[in-house]
């Protein structure tokens, strides 16, 4: 990538770390710088960089086109799903806000993403997340079978099932993504890291609120199951394959099955510093 880029990137980057602002316009001329790059240096591929970043005007305009053919379905035609995205990121500019701060959450976290343009292009967890987030609008106008039918495809396409209803905040990384459920009442806040096969699950058949409560800043570990309507505290890391049945207090590390606490955590947040150990 040329200096630039590099230069540009980083610059948006640190800008969003000090300040948490947005500056989505520096954003999309990254990814378009990016992608006119890797254009260059795999020509095979040029039409493709071309049909997903660099022949769009706009970030909204590129992202919908490519959500739009992840959900593609011979009973519901690419167009037509467009024009639901559309529709809900004209509605909603939390949607489209929400996935720049999460192409900046997978470029800050995630050590195998090399630049912004990585997670819209490649990363199949980025994808999920923004596709539960039209889901998510339409549960909310009373749209249930169409929230529904994008759940399904989203499960189908890209291995992950996120139930319409779940509340997912932003700046959320879901690292690999494949195996990941979570269920209808699950709350997860911002800036948390999910690795792939974890459960955000219920306790049987009960109805109503029965799904945990992710609070700020934790670090899910591969493969781990968090069951019931428990809250993991604030900063709270969970150990890969954990199975968590109780309630985790802030800012410590629990692992093992079921869960205990084995410590503090080393960082106020461990979903930024994705340390997995258990010292």
């Amino acid at each position: 990538m040329n200096e630039g880029v590099q230069t540009l990137r980083s610059r948006v980057l640190e800008r969003y770390r000090e300040s948490g602002v947005l500056d989505a316009e520096s954003i999309w001329e990254t990814m378009r710088r990016e992608a006119a790059a890797k254009a260059e240096e795999e020509p095979i591929l040029g039409s493709y960089f071309h049909a997903t970043i660099l022949n769009h005007v706009s970030f909204r305009s590129a992202l919908s086109f490519r959500l739009a053919s992840k959900l593609d379905n011979p009973m519901l035609p690419t167009m037509l799903i467009r024009d639901v995205i559309d529709e809900a990121m004209g509605d909603d500019d939390a949607i489209l806000e929400s996935a720049l701060t999460d192409i900046l959450a997978t470029f800050d976290r995630d050590p195998a993403c090399e630049d912004l343009s990585t997670p819209f292009l490649f990363l199949k967890g980025f994808h999920a997340l923004q596709a539960h987030r039209i889901a998510h609008w339409l549960w909310h106008r009373n749209r249930h079978t169409l929230a529904l039918f994008f759940q399904s495809q989203i499960s189908v396409g890209l291995d992950v099932d996120i139930h319409p209803a779940a509340q997912m905040g932003r700046g959320i990384l879901v690292d690999h993504a494949t195996g990941i459920v979570i269920g209808e009442t699950a709350v997860v806040e911002d800036d948390v890291s999910i690795l792939h096969a974890v459960t955000l699950g219920g306790t049987g058949k009960d109805t109503g609120d029965r799904h945990p409560k992710v609070r700020h800043g934790v670090l899910l570990g591969a493969g781990c199951k968090v069951i019931g309507n428990i809250e993991i505290g604030a900063g709270a890391k969970v150990g890969a394959g954990s199975v968590v049945l109780e309630d985790v207090p802030p800012h410590v590390t629990v692992a093992g099955v079921p869960a205990q606490i084995v410590g503090p955590t080393r960082d106020e947040n461990p979903a930024f510093g994705m340390d997995h150990s258990l010292r």
